[in-house]
């Protein structure tokens, strides 16, 4: 039995591994994926980790919860259903409503509705907020008529203005109220007035001209 065993060591001793075995062995084939995929496959963890982020009422305390549901609210307020409360204030539109007034500033024309009401102020069918980019300047501008007068949370503001830009749009709005708040009452023209919220500015960027650069720049002279 013990020759048998040596016998078979020194036969397998001499004999030759195929040279396939000693080469190195392939790499596995590595799966190329799309930018797309990569992309969807980011944006899916990412969404996953939000979710998993944001606490959920239950384990929100009462007061958070109660914040929460009157951002809901709030939110409501704006698209496709702000649109529809203010068609519901406005019955007939604008121009069917008694206190009216236009404002303008450069190329911009503002049409202005005051009604009854909390200090809201809507601009073409959105909150004055949205629509203004929260800028506290161009918002204080829709204001500015009513503070002076204290009717800040007396009157709701409706206005539908188009063209120029938001600064411009924001002082033909203020120039709006003014105009409406006199029409509520004449009593009200003196202190408007007095701040200088009646007068319309009339500058407005001047024209190129022909030749020129800009309106008045003119480019180098060259004698020859």
């Amino acid at each position: 039995m013990a020759l048998s065993v040596s016998s078979l060591a020194a036969a397998l001793s001499q004999l030759s591994l195929p040279s396939t075995s000693t080469s190195k062995p392939h790499p596995a084939p590595l799966l190329r994926l799309r930018s797309t995929s990569r992309r969807a496959a980011s944006l899916a963890l990412r969404a996953s980790a939000a979710e998993a982020a944001e606490p959920s009422e239950a384990d929100l305390p009462a007061e958070e919860v109660v914040a929460v549901e009157e951002e809901a609210e709030e939110d409501a307020l704006s698209g496709i259903v702000l649109r529809k409360y203010v068609k519901q204030r406005l019955p007939g539109g604008f121009a069917a409503q008694r206190i009216t007034a236009t404002g303008r500033r450069k190329t911009a024309i503002a049409r202005v509705v005051l009604q009854e009401g909390t200090g809201k102020v809507f601009i073409n069918f959105r909150d004055a907020k949205e629509y203004l980019q929260g800028n506290p300047m161009w918002m204080e501008y829709c204001k500015v008529p009513l503070m002076t007068l204290g009717f800040e949370n007396n009157y709701d503001v409706f206005v539908k203005v188009h063209g120029g830009g938001l600064s411009g749009q924001a002082q033909a709005i203020c120039l709006g109220v003014a105009r409406a708040l006199v029409k509520i009452s004449n009593a009200n023209r003196v202190p408007l007035k007095s701040e200088g919220l009646l007068t319309r500015d009339t500058r407005i960027v001047e024209r190129k001209k022909a030749g020129l650069k800009k309106a008045r720049k003119r480019p180098q002279f060259s004698k020859r």
